[in-house]
């Protein structure tokens, strides 16, 4: 099917709402089922032992692995049958935020990091430069940091920590421009595939859902007042 340019860019704009309204579902269920089993204290409790926690965080890695490698497998419900059931899952493990930090700081970080988000979106989507490079770098770093992290579990350094989390930040602010940028042509390339824009809406969201959370968790550090013992 041929489609002219002005046709493509129109499709291309009409894409990412929906990009944006499976992230933020994915976000409303995760935030929706922490503060469930936060707030029911015989679930916390068993959810939070340890096995289940371990089969937990080994269900959400093959959520993401199936949804990043099997999507073009799966049909489109399939699909977002796996992603809401991640965020599920994400929102069982997030639910012990509540019990280290105030409600009122968990908002107004969560607050915080939509405008972060929101404007690093839109400077992604609008600019004109490429953002590959500095993508690339940024992915490079987030291996750094992840590597940081696993070696701070054995020094538990409260320094070291908040110079990871100030390096998490960042990281995550610059990729969230960069996958808005690397989405959006994405979907230029498959516009005339009405399967695929809806599968690669999905994994859009996936993308920017995790940039979300990871850039609230990481300001969570610096912000969450945490609760008194």
């Amino acid at each position: 099917m041929f489609l002219s340019e002005y046709e493509i860019n129109q499709r291309a704009v009409s894409f990412m709402p929906g990009v944006y309204g499976w992230m933020s579902s994915a976000l409303a269920v995760t935030a929706g089922t922490a503060y469930y089993v936060a707030m029911t204290p015989s679930l916390f409790t068993f959810v939070h032992q340890p096995g289940v926690i371990i089969g937990l965080i080994i269900a959400q890695l093959f959520f993401v692995l199936g949804l990043t490698f099997l999507i073009n497998r799966m049909s489109f419900f399939m699909a977002l049958t796996a992603f809401l059931l991640y965020s599920c899952s994400l929102g069982i493990t997030l639910s012990s935020i509540f019990y280290v930090y105030t409600q009122a700081s968990i908002v107004s970080t969560f607050l915080s990091t939509a405008a972060m988000f929101g404007c690093m979106a839109v400077y992604g989507y609008y600019t004109r430069s490429d953002l590959t490079a500095m993508g690339n770098m940024s992915l490079m770093f987030l291996w750094g940091l992840i590597v940081g992290m696993v070696i701070n579990m054995f020094l538990a350094s409260s320094q070291l920590d908040y110079f990871l989390s100030a390096v998490g930040v960042v990281i995550f602010v610059l990729l969230t421009a960069y996958d808005v940028q690397k989405i959006k042509q994405l979907a230029r390339a498959v516009v005339t595939n009405e399967e695929g824009m809806q599968k690669l809406s999905l994994i859009g969201a996936l993308m920017l859902y995790l940039d979300f959370i990871n850039l609230f968790l990481f300001l969570l550090r610096f912000m969450g007042k945490k609760n008194e013992q």
